[in-house]
Parts: structure tokens; sequence; C-alpha cells
């Protein structure tokens, strides 16, 4: 065996048993052991001793909207990798679209693999997408290594990803089976939106009225209907209702392979606080009413919702008019996530072993990395997060790294700093300081 590298020792190693004191061992950017906290230094091996600091799993979010090539004004991989790496995430997966070309062939992963080749601060894997025309490239999208597909049952918001109808869907989700493959989905239903309320304006309460709780409800019901018909893995995206929890719960206790995520601003922000126009706070699913994000949080705690991901969505400040139906929907929150969904957790009893269940071991089992990612164990990437959890920050969006200094949570006070991140056992952000891109590019394992 080669010899040991890299020992990381703190007093708060969060491994997948318990946290407690430890010595972590690395060797080639991988972890060779996890060992007691007082264990002896092997010769020639570097000491990193964090102290009290907690040593947790690098993040992975597998929900992040690049825009590079084509939209890089309004993200770029150098600048939303960065911000990753500022949070304490060391992977992410890349939506298929609001980049020109979107990725929905073979040929524009390619375009994508080759602008992110240089400028990945983290690793990197991508996502397909299932269009209307383009079931007979899914195949062929999943021999080159993506981790699934994403489809949109209601209009996207941009025309060269338009959405499913119910035998589109049906179509795409056949195909994706015969491979065993996964779907991921952005369940609103196109005839709910259509026949809700549509006033415009600069009132929150008038755009969350215009979509309502049961467009997530109908679009999931048709979701686990094509998934019972077809045998298709699923994956419900951003879940913002809390109404669909049930129907969830029932499809998996049937058989029905379904998992669903939520973001963290679903479980950190309310829709009684959003000012009105305020445009920073527009995303679809919206935010909603406190009662709402209590039972989201319920449902994390028992299991029904399986991981908690950004669903970054950057646009250029210009986008964000003060009319929420025109402004651009969408929260960039990679910077920020692991920080605010800590904060709202401590406050409701849960502990950073909880945390690290949602957003580093749930998602690296979502995409399949977690032979690689997601804990601190033997054998797996050396990816970490260093983190002061009892020491609070004010968020400051121009300290912010994303490439739009656009925020929801601008003026907010969060608890956990992250002192440091890193990838495969080195060091790639320090304090707002960061080495060259380390990143590298992943694929679906096969």
């Amino acid at each position: 065996m080669p010899d040991v590298q890299l020992v990381l020792r703190s007093t708060r190693v969060i491994t997948p048993e318990s946290t407690r004191p430890a010595s972590v061992t690395v060797t080639d950017g991988r972890i060779v052991d996890v060992l007691p906290h007082d264990a002896e230094v092997p010769a020639g091996a570097r000491l990193e001793d964090v102290g009290d600091d907690v040593l947790l799993p690098g993040l992975v979010d597998t929900h992040v909207h690049i825009n590079d090539p084509g939209r890089t004004e309004w993200e770029g991989f150098w600048t939303a990798t960065r911000a990753a790496a500022a949070g304490g995430i060391t992977t992410l997966v890349d939506m298929p679209l609001n980049s020109l070309p979107p990725t929905t062939t073979v040929a524009h992963l390619r375009t994508k693999r080759e602008v992110a080749a240089a400028r990945a601060h983290v690793d990197v894997g991508f996502w397909g997408g299932a269009l209307p025309d383009n079931v007979k490239d899914l195949r062929p999208l999943h021999d080159a290594g993506v981790f699934g597909f994403k489809a949109f049952l209601s209009p996207s918001g941009v025309d060269e990803f338009p959405a499913l109808d119910r035998e589109q869907l049906g179509r795409s989700m056949m195909e994706i089976a015969r491979f065993g493959g996964l779907l991921i989905v952005h369940a609103e239903d196109p005839h709910h939106l259509a026949s809700a309320p549509q006033q415009g304006g600069p009132k929150y309460a008038d755009f969350l009225a215009s979509r309502p709780r049961g467009a997530e409800v109908t679009a999931i019901t048709t979701l686990i209907e094509q998934a019972r018909r077809h045998g298709t893995r699923v994956h419900v995206l951003h879940l913002s209702s809390s109404d669909a929890l049930p129907l969830i719960a029932t499809a998996r206790r049937e058989g029905v392979a379904i998992t669903v995520e939520t973001c963290p601003h679903y479980l950190t922000l309310t829709a009684e606080e959003v000012p009105d126009g305020a445009s920073e706070f527009k995303c679809c699913p919206p935010i909603r009413e406190a009662a709402n994000q209590d039972a989201l949080w319920q449902a994390l705690a028992d299991g029904t919702i399986d991981c908690v991901v950004t669903d970054h969505s950057p646009s250029t400040a210009d986008l964000k008019t003060h009319d929420f139906a025109t402004a651009w929907g969408g929260i960039s929150g990679l910077q920020l996530s692991l920080s605010a969904v800590w904060t709202e957790a401590r406050k409701r009893g849960h502990d950073l072993q909880d945390v690290v269940r949602w957003m580093s071991t749930g998602t690296a089992r979502l995409v399949g990395l977690d032979a690689r990612k997601g804990a601190i164990e033997a054998g797996r990437d050396a990816d970490f997060a260093v983190l002061a959890p009892d020491e609070t920050f004010t968020v400051a969006p121009a300290a912010l790294q994303h490439r739009n200094h656009v925020t929801a949570y601008a003026g907010r006070t969060l608890y956990g700093v992250v002192r440091s991140t890193w990838l495969r056992g080195e060091r790639i952000a320090t304090d707002g300081e960061f080495t060259e891109p380390k990143g590298q590019l992943l694929t679906r394992p096969s």
C-alpha cells in the first residue's frame, strides 16, 4: 500500500456511524482509514489539525444550472464552481438547460465537457435532457455517461427546452426504462397553471396564487402513474408543495421507484416574509407558507424527502425585474446552501449528521456516486469541508462567488462558516482564496 500522504485531524469528524474525534488518513486522493484522534502520524505524512472545527464529507449538489456555454453572462463553470467550493460543495451535476446548446445530444454533451474541462474548481457531472423529439438520443447520452435525464411537464422558461406532454412523457419513460436510466422531472401540471389567476405585477401573493400547490400534486400523480406503468426510476425535482408528500409515500410503499428532493430556499424562506417586488425570491415552483415549510422539514426527518439540493438557477440582474410575472425565476444558492440549511436545521433540533445525510450521502446515492462520494470512510474520495458550525456571518452579496451577485439571503445572519474545502486530499478553497481548477469531469458509473 502506498505511504500515507496526509492526515486530517478533528475533534468532530462526521462518519456514517457517528460524529467523533478522529484522524483521517489520505493517499493518492482517497481516504485510507479513519483512525482514533490520537493516532500516530505516519512518517512522511503531513498533519492538518483543524481543532474543534467539524470535518464533514464534501457536499454533492445534483441540481445546478451553469448556463455555459451560450448564456455565460448568467453563470459559467469558473464562477459557479468557485461558489460551490466556497460553500463546501465538492461535486455538482449540471442541468441540461439554459446553456446553448442544451445537453440533449451526445454532440452537445461533448461541447459542455470541452467548456467545463479547464474551468471546474470542483468535480462536475452532467444530466441529459428529455425533449419531445430526442427519444433516439437518450440511450446514446446514457452510454456517454450522463447521470440521467431531465424533463419538464410545464414550460421551462427557455424555448430550446420544450416540455413533454403525457404521450411524450410515456415514450421517454419507456425508452429510459429499457436501459435502466433515471428520469428527473420538474413536476408542475401545465393545465393547472393555465387555469390559475395570472395577475402579474410586484405582489408576491399574486405570483404565489399563479403557481398553486395543486399543479405539483397533479403532475406528480401523472408521473407516478407513468412510472408504475413503465417501471421507470423517477425523481421529483425541487418539491415545494407538502400536499404531494402522501402521494409519494404511498407510491414508494407500493414499489414505485420514486425519490424526491427539496431545496434550501423552501426550507429556510417563507412566503410571508417575501417583500413585494423582491424577485430575487422568485423561483418555480414558488416559496410557500410557513406551515408548508414545517411539513417539508417533517418529511426530511421521516425520510419521505430523500435529499436537499440548491437548484442554483442564476441570471443577470436585469432579468430580476420587480414584476413577478416577467422576472427570471431562479435562486442562486451554491455558496450559502450548507450554512442556510444548517441555520434552520439546528433551530429544529437536527444535527450536522442529518445535514450530511441530506446534502452529501443522499445526493451521492441518487446519482450512483456513493462508492466514491458522500461519506468519510475508507475507499472514498478525500473530499471534505471544514466547518465552524457555531460561528455566524452576515450575507454580503459582494462576497459571493457566483457571477451575478443577486441573492435572496442578502443581510441574513447564518450559522456555519466554511473554513476550507478539500478535493481528493488537496485544499481548493480557504477563506475566500482558491487554487487553480482541480475538478474532474465525472461520468455515470457503469
